[in-house]
């Protein structure tokens, strides 16, 4: 199924990029698109992890610079079941993570400084554990070739702005094209955010979980990174907003329901059946979803007392790797 997935979508955006290239130079544009379009999925099966990872300035670490969230890494992976993917860090306050690669053998994990910073090792085991369910689900190479293709559709409705579209057509097609090359950028990103399926979140987090052997641990992470995703703007994430469908929670501003569009299930429903997994497993409650919190700032393996709102890993027999 994620094959099939995979396939019909690139065969929608293929056509979408056609339809651009039409408004723009006629069949001669649509085919120039579709020659294009084929040499960017080849591309972008290839590269598309490295221009994500350069798009938000990762740089890559290892056991010698980034000792603890490397270790936590490999052991994740290895109670998963997968390879070592490598590790990334992103020069962002936001805290926020994704994963990406075509497959596990090239599979890459990126978080944040605000998420290092913001979190205690237990959020943080939960978030790595998330993204590697992604990893063992094959969901990272929808999520790369997706946002790549999605920012080229943009630019080429904003080329054919520029050049006023097909001005040939004495029907007016040229101006109702470029109005329409107007409305198929946000369109083209709000395909990727359709065809992204909202339930690959609700299994990361349950795979996740089941992953770190603590669903509580997980839910107070989410809890935390919604509300700072309020506060603390993700400028990058801003500017190509057809990549936000990859991050853990969606790093642009105003959203939070579940509705058709949205790039994510709502905080408050992941938290819902996070707590659902927790007591089939005998886990503790979930943490209350608020998502205009202020969390105070901490170390990347502290624990903060002020609130009390993450309770899980003190309570009770722990299951997971560092109880």
């Amino acid at each position: 199924m994620n094959y099939l997935r995979t396939a019909m979508l690139l065969a929608g955006l293929t056509a979408l990029f056609m339809g651009v290239g039409y408004l723009i130079g006629g069949a001669s544009g649509a085919m120039i698109a579709l020659v294009i379009a084929a040499a960017t999925n080849l591309f972008t099966y290839w590269n598309s992890d490295r221009m994500v990872l350069s798009m938000y300035g990762a740089h890559e670490v290892d056991r010698s610079t980034a000792p603890e969230l490397v270790g936590l890494v490999a052991e994740l992976a290895g109670r998963a079941g997968l390879p070592m993917p490598r590790v990334f860090v992103m020069d962002e306050l936001q805290p926020n993570a994704f994963a990406t690669g075509r497959n596990p053998e090239n599979a890459a994990v990126a978080v944040t400084t605000g998420l290092i910073g913001q979190l205690s090792r237990e959020e943080l085991a939960g978030v790595i554990a998330h993204e590697l369910a992604h990893i063992k689900h094959h969901d990272t190479l929808l999520m790369t070739i997706t946002a790549t293709i999605a920012g080229a559709i943009s630019m080429l409705a904003q080329f054919g702005m520029f050049f006023g579209g097909n001005r040939e057509n004495n029907n007016g097609l040229g101006i109702v094209g470029s109005i329409l090359m107007m409305i198929l950028a946000p369109l083209g990103a709000m395909l990727v955010q359709m065809a992204i399926s909202r339930t690959r979140e609700y299994a990361a987090d349950n795979l996740g979980a089941r992953i770190v052997g603590q669903p509580m641990w997980l839910a107070s992470a989410l809890v935390k990174i919604e509300g700072a995703a309020h506060q603390v703007p993700n400028v990058e994430a801003e500017r190509n907003p057809a990549t936000a469908h990859m991050f853990i929670i969606n790093p642009l501003s105003g959203h939070g329901v579940d509705n058709l569009f949205a790039t994510h299930p709502s905080t408050q429903n992941r938290v819902a059946a996070l707590q659902q997994l927790a007591s089939e497993l005998g886990g503790q409650a979930a943490p209350s979803v608020g998502a205009n919190e202020n969390y105070p700032p901490r170390g990347p393996w502290g624990r903060s007392s002020s609130r009390g709102s993450f309770r899980g890993p003190s309570r009770g027999p722990s299951r997971g790797p560092w109880g």
